[in-house]
């Protein structure tokens, strides 16, 4: 996925936010915003979100000096979503769908995106999204695949849904690999985070290699790469990923909640909506 116009003026927020929390120095808060405006300029519309971010979140660290801004509020949103994980193993227990269910459960983790600019509450938001209809839902393309894979992949996002990942990692019953982050970036998950989550009591853990918020092929360890394309079943969480690898040649579930009006006019869905999506590689 390229970029929108109407995604520059989001770099420029994400950039201000993120240097808060790096910094209370106005001026290196104003060399932030400064470095980011002349990256904007010069970006090629060919650039994936994923791709800008990464710069933009560079140019914060380089700054600040600070290489992980959201290290205390990751530590918040894991407290708080260990909290619930009882909860959310009993729905799942309870449900009559327990993949389905599981499947919604991880999804509704992916409201904790500290790069888009909106508030959420995670124990409300999971409440409304187990109500909620999918816009895209592609479920039997998911469950046949399922059925006759031995290896999954799965992507994952930020750290407070990954106690989330756990859930339906846990439904899938077939063996996982959990790929990460190589550095922190805002609040998605590295191995660190991953074994804090508890993720590698049921996932074997892989570093992506990229340095970016979300998955980017070109720029991905040849380790991962390798994986990503002998992988039977792949599974891509969050708006970060769905931007690095939605043009992709390669089979690919996507799970996410379109939390911009960016994605959600990509996706012609409602901004708001919960998607489950499988995407085909092209075929000549």
């Amino acid at each position: 996925m390229k970029i929108y116009l109407d995604c520059i003026p989001c770099f420029m927020q994400q950039a201000l936010r993120a240097g808060r929390m790096a910094t209370s120095d106005e001026k290196k808060l104003k060399q932030i915003l400064d470095e980011t405006g002349d990256m904007i300029k010069n970006i090629s519309p060919q650039a994936t979100p994923a791709e800008t971010g990464m710069i933009v979140y560079k140019i914060v660290k380089d700054i600040t000096g600070n290489n992980d801004p959201y290290k205390d509020i990751k530590k918040q949103h894991l407290k708080e979503t260990k909290s619930i994980y009882p909860e959310l193993e009993k729905i799942v227990a309870e449900s009559d769908d327990k993949l389905l269910t599981a499947i919604k459960i991880a999804i509704a983790g992916n409201i904790i995106d500290l790069g888009v600019n909106k508030s959420f509450n995670i124990v409300e938001d999971v409440k409304h999204i187990l109500k909620q209809d999918f816009a895209i839902f592609d479920y039997n393309a998911f469950k046949k695949q399922l059925e006759k894979t031995t290896n999954i992949l799965y992507i994952g996002d930020n750290v407070g849904e990954s106690i989330f990942d756990k859930i339906l990692i846990k439904e899938l019953k077939k063996p996982v690999k959990y790929a990460v982050r190589s550095i922190p970036i805002i609040n998605d998950v590295t191995i660190e985070d991953a074994i804090a989550s508890g993720l590698d009591e049921v996932a074997e853990l892989i570093d992506s290699g990229c340095k970016s918020p979300g998955v980017i092929l070109n720029q991905s360890s040849a380790e991962f790469l390798k994986l990503f394309n002998k992988s039977e079943f792949i599974i891509s969480k969050g708006q970060g990923n769905f931007e690095g690898l939605s043009d992709c040649n390669k089979q690919v579930f996507f799970l996410l909640k379109a939390k911009c009006p960016v994605i959600s006019n990509h996706l012609e869905v409602k901004e708001g909506s919960i998607i489950l999506k499988e995407h085909l590689p092209n075929i000549d």
